[in-house]
């Protein structure tokens, strides 16, 4: 498994090894000992699907308390993917990564508790799937809104589809402190 760290750390793209013949192709989207030594330690409790139309933005979501650790990949069409660092006191607070995953590059991007994710979908449909270090929990469900100023998310496309819920989340500075993680550092 190729395993790429990008500016926010602890955020890993990840790269399975795939084995693939005339019939197809098989790969391993999770081996417990093999992620481990990628540094991922956390234990994983709940999978998650959906699936969404082209231009499709779902985001920026997170848990806290109750931060969930994920592990994210596409199992058809294309997204972009972004973890944004919402850590108080974190060196790259309010810093952003994205990464394109598709079924053709079969990448998976890891993002630790204390950040916030979204993606939004490249291709007409996307079957996006993901672990989860903790439950949902509705009640420390919170969000940004994806077109925070300060964050500039290069977000690609355009007349993104929304959640009534997803336009309504508050741009990070107003966002409580007593409302978000804490860097451990």
């Amino acid at each position: 498994m190729k395993v790429t760290e990008t500016e926010l750390s602890g955020v890993l793209i990840l790269e399975p090894r795939v084995f693939e013949d005339k019939r197809g192709f098989f790969m391993e989207t999770f081996h417990k000992e093999k992620y481990e030594k990628a540094g991922i330690t956390v234990e994983f409790v709940q999978d998650n699907f959906s699936f969404s139309q082209k231009n499709t933005l779902r985001g920026l979501h997170y848990q806290h308390p109750h931060g969930q650790a994920k592990l994210v990949h596409v199992v058809q069409g294309a997204v972009f993917d972004v973890a944004v660092d919402i850590r108080l006191g974190s060196p790259t607070f309010g810093k952003w990564t994205g990464a394109e995953l598709s079924a053709a590059n079969r990448r998976q991007l890891f993002i630790p508790p204390g950040f916030a994710h979204g993606f939004v979908v490249l291709s007409d449909t996307a079957s996006f799937v993901y672990k989860c270090s903790d439950f949902y929990f509705p009640d420390c469900e919170a969000g940004i809104i994806f077109s925070d100023p300060q964050l500039a998310i290069r977000w690609p496309g355009g007349n993104f589809l929304l959640s009534p819920k997803d336009q309504q989340y508050p741009v990070l500075q107003h966002i409580s402190p007593g409302d978000l993680p804490r860097f451990p550092g």
